[in-house]
């Protein structure tokens, strides 16, 4: 995990970067002023070598922390809660939905902002959801963890529903921003920056 995670932006378009041998470009995409993330979202959204890789790499990880469920927010991540799911023999995983729907009933919820968006937004369980998670130790799942604001999020809905956390997990620590020890991942994803950003000092 030698990866720095701040690095210089001057204009180049993409990141190549390893995942446990898999070869990976990641485009840079701007995301506020003077500053670039690398995207994995055509991968986790559609790539099924890339989502067994890292479902396989984090399966690794997680076992020993005996999980009995995984949670995850939707959307990007569902194809990788399902993997890592069918990798540690469970039968089913929760996804934390972002909108009500008409079917939806009884719920809880809870607000979230994330780097990418621009507005709060609300991840929202069923009451068939909480009850599934009730009791059981759950592993807290993102494709990539930056501020941490989604995990704190399905923290907060896992602790309402009853759930215990047994691990947090994801493919990616990206940037500077998350210092918790807590977190299961396969490698630090670097941010990118202009000179005269508060995060150039990093570089």
């Amino acid at each position: 995990m030698a990866n720095r995670p701040v690095k210089a932006y001057s204009g180049q378009k993409s990141y190549r970067l390893k995942l446990d041998g898999l070869q990976l470009e990641l485009p840079l995409v701007k995301v506020s002023p003077h500053l670039w993330i690398a995207s994995d979202a055509e991968l986790i959204l559609g790539d099924v070598e890339f989502i067994e890789k890292a479902a396989e790499v984090l399966s690794k990880k997680v076992s020993r922390l005996r999980a009995d469920l995984v949670l995850t927010a939707e959307a990007k991540s569902i194809a990788l809660a399902y993997a890592l799911s069918k990798k540690l023999g469970h039968r089913r995983f929760v996804v934390a939905r972002k909108s009500i729907k008409a079917y939806t009933g009884a719920h809880i919820s809870q607000k979230l902002r994330s780097i990418t968006t621009s507005a709060d937004q609300a991840l929202i369980l069923t009451k068939e959801e909480i009850v599934s998670l009730s009791g059981k130790r759950v592993c807290l799942l993102d494709d990539v963890v930056s501020t941490g604001e989604t995990l704190k999020a399905l923290e907060v809905l896992l602790t309402k529903a009853g759930g215990i956390v047994s691990c947090k997990a994801a493919i990616w620590r990206e940037g500077p921003w998350y210092k918790d020890s807590d977190l299961v991942y396969a490698d630090v994803l670097p941010v990118f920056v202009e000179k005269g950003s508060a995060l150039a000092g990093l570089i």
